[in-house]
C-alpha cells in the first residue's frame, strides 16, 4: 500500500503519545529539503504515557515494513503506512505529520 515517504521532520509518536525521535537518517537523499527515512533507522522514545510502574512503556521503535519499489542506500524507505512496532510493548508507533510532495510504494 502506498504511503508518504517519512523524513526526518517527520512527527511520529508511540500509541501511548509519547515522542519518537529518529536516531539517525539516510545521508544522501532528501525530500522537503530534509534527510530520508529507512526502516534501519531506530527511534528513540520519550515520554510514553504508561508509567513504568504499570508494567514495560514505550523505550524504542523501528519500522519494520516500508516501500517495496524505493529505497535509499539499499534500505526500503519509511513511509507513512509502514508496520512498525515499539520494544518492551510490541504497540505500533503512529505518523503524526509528515511531508505530503513524495510518496512511494
Amino acid at each position: 500500500m502506498p504511503g508518504t515517504v517519512l523524513h526526518l521532520g517527520a512527527t511520529v509518536m508511540c500509541s501511548h503519545l509519547g515522542a519518537a525521535t529518529p536516531a539517525s537518517s539516510s545521508p544522501r537523499v532528501f525530500v522537503s529539503a530534509m534527510p530520508v527515512l529507512t526502516i534501519a533507522d531506530a527511534f528513540s522514545i520519550a515520554g510514553c504515557g504508561l508509567s513504568s510502574s504499570s508494567g514495560p512503556f514505550c523505550a524504542s521503535g523501528q519500522f519494520i515494513s516500508g516501500a517495496a519499489r524505493a529505497s535509499a542506500g539499499g534500505v526500503p524507505l519509511a513511509i507513512s503506512t509502514g508496520a512498525s512496532t515499539c520494544v518492551a510493548t510490541g504497540s505500533p508507533m503512529t505518523v503524526v505529520s509528515t511531508q505530503t510532495r513524495v510518496s512511494a510504494a
